[in-house]
């Protein structure tokens, strides 16, 4: 049965679990990944149908299942699956969207490695997605593409399927012309992404940002330009832009362009922030700091995410106050990424480096100044941490949105701690009652956190009140009916499964 609403994106929409011999497909844990938001919409249509790619050791394989049918607590649908070898994954995945098009889309020139492009291995791997949604789809179905690794997707949809509904939405930011330009496949990247019915992003600059690319390249006319709300519209950030175009006219259709923040799952972190064994958690924390004031960070290893720049923050800290040694402790998370990638295996051996170098200066046999984690913690435990910190310590160079800063606020149910947020990162649009700091500022960032760490009691739970109403309001479920009515696909949004 043809699918009234296909999802293209490159992760499958579950775990892989061996159990006997046998594989099972489990849903995902992540409570506030994209996955299980993107599969609540299912339960909006018939039939709903979903695309992604697997690792096969032989492509041609006759018994490689390329489709699966799936039934969990998100209702029944269709997995279409691709099967790509480990040289095609590298070359599509980890060296042309990773090694080229993540750096310029992050304004990172400096890191921009074209060489080992494979440009027509990502062509290939991209009309392989087009194919399979176009053979899932009903007529005049939706079909949602998600992310630049998918950027050529919606124009191949287009030439094959003419009929079909296609929009897409960018998860990461969207650099100003004279950075996206940098790649030599500009052209065909953004023509294609011409070829939607919509095109979606986080904030109103990364909007605007596409449209200036797009204006560059061809002949793209704004029918439509609003005026962007008060929510979010932040003099202290960036990224504040005062309009934003809605609809975009080339080659004689109309595009509509979008600008709605991802959320988190206000709902679930409220429910796991209220559990007895998160309250044992964060009462654990608690004990452990002791009188001490705790620092919480927590990202993935990448250079975009100011890693260093705030261990550094930190040493200076240690070394122009003395008198805050043994009493606050900074527990930076940092998930080691793919460490056979050059670029972040540099940044982990420096983030390392400085700890150590932090702790071997500083600390005694009674106080650690750093706890450097390299793994990722399970969600339960880590609201425990939320709850327990007294700030959250959020600053990249550069971030498509950020929901960790989002979830530190849902999971403060006490209305009470301090989230020191970049204004380079994309939720500091919304969330500017946190302390906003220019990370690429040492002045501007060793103010910041001595803000934090004095600021009173009154102060801090004002400014948590207006970031959790702004967090509940633009929550998870809001960008996805934002979007299903963009798509034209109407309904409430069903609740998150347990």
């Amino acid at each position: 049965m043809p699918s009234d609403l296909v999802i293209v994106y490159h992760r499958q929409p579950y775990e892989e679990v061996e159990v006997d011999g046998k594989i099972e497909y489990r849903e995902n844990k992540s409570p506030n990944g994209i996955v299980p938001t993107l599969k609540s919409f299912f339960g909006r249509v018939d039939k709903g149908a979903w695309v992604a790619w697997k690792l096969a050791e032989d492509t041609s394989n006759p018994d490689f299942d390329r489709v699966v049918e799936i039934e969990d607590s998100y209702g029944e649908y269709t997995v279409s699956r691709l099967p790509l070898t480990e040289e095609q994954v590298r070359s599509f995945y980890h060296v042309t969207s990773k090694e080229a098009f993540w750096p310029i889309l992050h304004s990172f020139k400096d890191k921009y490695n074209y060489d080992p492009v494979d440009w027509p291995t990502f062509r290939e791997v991209n009309w392989a997605f087009a194919e399979a949604a176009a053979a899932e789809a009903a007529q005049g179905a939706a079909v949602w593409v998600h992310d630049y690794n998918l950027w050529l997707v919606p124009g191949y949809l287009r030439k094959m399927r003419p009929d079909l509904k296609i929009s897409f939405f960018h998860h990461t930011p969207f650099p100003a012309a004279d950075i996206f330009n940098v790649l030599p496949w500009r052209h065909e990247i953004v023509e294609s992404l011409l070829a939607c019915d919509v095109v979606g992003f986080h904030i109103p600059r990364y909007a605007n940002n596409f449209v200036s690319v797009a204006r560059s390249l061809f002949d793209v006319e704004v029918t439509r330009r609003e005026r962007v709300t008060d929510d979010f519209v932040s003099p202290g950030t960036a990224l504040s832009e005062r309009t934003t175009p809605t609809e975009l006219a080339y080659d004689g259709r109309k595009v509509a362009v979008s600008a709605s923040p991802v959320g988190v799952d206000v709902d679930f972190i409220l429910a796991r922030a209220g559990t007895e064994a998160t309250a044992q958690k964060a009462d654990a924390v608690r004990t452990e700091k002791g009188d001490a004031q705790l620092i919480l960070s927590v990202s993935r290893t990448d250079y975009t995410k100011g890693g260093v720049e705030q261990l550094l923050t930190y040493e200076r800290l240690l070394q122009r106050r003395p008198e805050l040694r043994g009493k606050v402790r900074l527990m930076h998370v940092s998930v080691s990424a793919n460490r056979n990638m050059a670029a972040y295996g540099e940044v982990q051996s420096e983030i390392e480096q400085i700890a150590g170098r932090i702790n071997g200066t500083f600390g005694s046999f009674e106080w650690q100044p750093v706890a450097l984690i390299s793994s990722a913690i399970p969600f339960e435990d880590l609201i425990g941490y939320y709850q327990a910190a007294d700030v959250a310590w959020i600053t990249p160079l550069a971030d498509g949105m950020n929901l960790v800063a989002k979830e530190f606020v849902a999971a403060r149910t006490d209305g009470d701690g301090v989230l020191v947020l970049s204004e380079f990162a994309g939720a500091a649009v919304e969330m500017s009652a946190s302390v906003l700091v220019n990370p690429f500022s040492n002045r501007a960032m060793d103010r910041a956190i001595d803000t934090a760490l004095s600021m009173g009691r009154k102060e801090r739970q004002e400014r948590m009140a207006l970031l959790r109403d702004v967090v509940k309001r633009y929550d998870i479920g809001h960008w996805g009916a934002e979007q299903m009515a963009l798509l034209g696909i109407p309904g409430p949004v069903p609740a998150a499964a347990e």
